[in-house]
């Protein structure tokens, strides 16, 4: 049911996942047992440039605008939230190509099918020595490590005078470390009851030398080599940006789903479900609530990448708009998920149902930290005038 904001989708990444929907679809029983994609759709959406959105132009990528990033990543999930999960991760972790030095870049990308997964940051330290860094440690929630050619660590570096090196803010630094990922032990440990074939294990490396040149920073926007409006976003709002793709995704083609079983679904003892003036309600307010939070993340988007420019970073209001609308657009679509999932009945509760996988799914994202209910706690802040020390 969503619809675009005016914009020409009929050729791009928007066009090349609709494309992909049929296939996508038929590989959603492997995708659930196999915990990743298969490899025959990997192969496709690399084919298709999926994987290189947000990659910059410099290192072969598309570096399309965000709200058709957004639209391309919907409309990946509508057809498989683990496919469109695994898409806005690898398009995240491209955007440290942005920050890194080119010829590094070019080595992971020259590859048609290099991607880069890494899990969240730890209390791991990295050792810096004389041409770049030494680190072991243990992460985890790395998504897409299956399809990853290369890996990285974020975690605080300790100086050869034994101290922890510090950021333009005072505080710990971290810092991003990149190597092959044959280098990295994958732990098989995710087995989560929705969001299956993201792949999301945990990795472990021991005594790993990363050169200078194959690491970076997500934290200090003067250091990135690329210019463009794409970059002034931050990497976290960008984050934020996908995963209100995928709950957006999944939460329409519930809703999609739900108006074609009310046209035929005849509770015992009621009139048809399209004929019932509660359920005529709740699927207005659900299209009006999954379109409304959809056209405003696309609309905040589109407005600040007009005027982003060459900036470093877009500024702390900017920021604070891009997280709300994104928290709007995730907390829109889950409630409209469980409307649909409860309007279903026992439609929904089979496994195998268009309904009780996207369930899963949505609300293991709704544990996701983007999802958080805080994050409207701290926008509000910044909107009425405050000025905390972090804002991403």
């Amino acid at each position: 049911m969503l619809q675009s904001t005016g914009r020409d989708l009929s050729d791009g990444c928007v066009a090349a996942a609709q494309n992909l929907g049929l296939k996508i679809e038929e590989a959603a029983d492997d995708i659930e047992t196999l915990r990743k994609i298969p490899a025959d759709l990997m192969h496709a959406l690399h084919e298709h440039r999926l994987t290189r959105m947000l990659l910059p132009r410099s290192i072969g990528g598309d570096e399309v605008r965000p709200s058709v990033y957004l639209d391309a990543i919907i409309e990946l999930s509508r057809h498989d939230g683990s496919v469109g999960w695994n898409i806005f991760v690898a398009n995240s972790s491209a955007l440290l190509a942005a920050f890194l030095d080119v010829d590094a870049a070019r080595t992971i990308y020259d590859d048609p099918r290099g991607l880069m997964a890494w899990g969240p940051p730890t209390a791991q330290r990295a050792y810096a020595v004389s041409d770049g860094y030494r680190v072991s440690g243990e992460w985890g929630f790395a998504s897409g490590c299956r399809h990853a050619t290369w890996m990285g660590a974020h975690c605080r570096v300790e100086d050869t005078d034994g101290s922890l090196r510090q950021n333009s803010s005072g505080r710990p630094a971290v810092r991003s470390l990149l190597f092959p990922a044959s280098e990295a032990e994958l732990l098989d440990d995710w087995n989560p009851i929705g969001l299956r074939g993201t792949g999301s294990e945990s990795y472990r490396i021991d005594d790993v030398h990363v050169l200078e040149s194959f690491s970076s920073t997500r934290e200090e926007p003067e250091q990135r080599r690329e210019t463009g409006a794409l970059y002034a976003f931050t990497q976290q709002g960008l984050y934020a940006v996908g995963v209100a793709g995928v709950a957006l995704g999944i939460a329409d083609a519930m809703l999609d789903t739900f108006v074609t079983l009310a046209s035929e679904k005849v509770p015992r003892g009621l009139v048809r479900h399209a004929d019932n003036p509660t359920v005529q309600s709740e699927v207005a307010r659900s299209t009006a609530a999954v379109g409304s939070g959809r056209a405003w993340l696309a609309e905040t988007l589109d407005e600040i990448y007009e005027r982003a420019g060459n900036l470093p970073c877009v500024n702390l209001g900017d920021r604070a708009r891009v997280r709300l609308a994104c928290t709007n657009a995730i907390h829109s679509a889950l409630e409209v998920s469980r409307t649909t999932y409860h309007l279903a009945g026992v439609d929904a509760i089979f496994p195998g149902s268009p309904f009780e996988r996207r369930f899963r799914d949505i609300n293991t994202l709704s544990q996701q930290i983007q999802s958080r209910p805080q994050h409207y706690e701290a926008t509000g802040h910044v909107l009425l005038g405050g000025e905390p020390e972090t804002f991403y």
